[in-house]
């Protein structure tokens, strides 16, 4: 629990880094383009938390009952492939919310 939330923020620190250079511009766009950095590294670290996840999950239980591992990998390829769309999703919408 310790070692994820070091990670979190990290990867917060680095995404409020990288949207530094903005408020050298007006007020209005440089706020919301922020927290449109911010909302979508928030996403990036869900889903890439959710997939590690699933991952380590199939690998625990393919390693347990090594008879139904074809069935794991293809619902955890499911289950990666819908949280990568709901990630994507959700970026789409922090970019256009700038």
């Amino acid at each position: 629990m310790i070692q994820s939330m070091k990670i979190v923020g990290m990867a917060m620190a680095i995404v409020l880094a990288t949207g530094m250079p903005v408020l050298a511009q007006d007020a209005a766009a440089a706020s919301s383009l922020n927290l449109a950095s911010v909302g979508a590294g928030i996403v990036i670290i869900g889903a890439g938390l959710g997939i590690g996840r699933i991952g380590a999950s199939a690998v625990e239980s393919m390693a347990r009952q090594p008879e139904v591992a074809s069935s794991v990998q293809t619902a955890m390829i499911i289950s990666a492939a819908l949280i990568e769309g709901a990630a994507f999703f959700a970026l789409i919408i922090c970019i256009m919310s700038v």
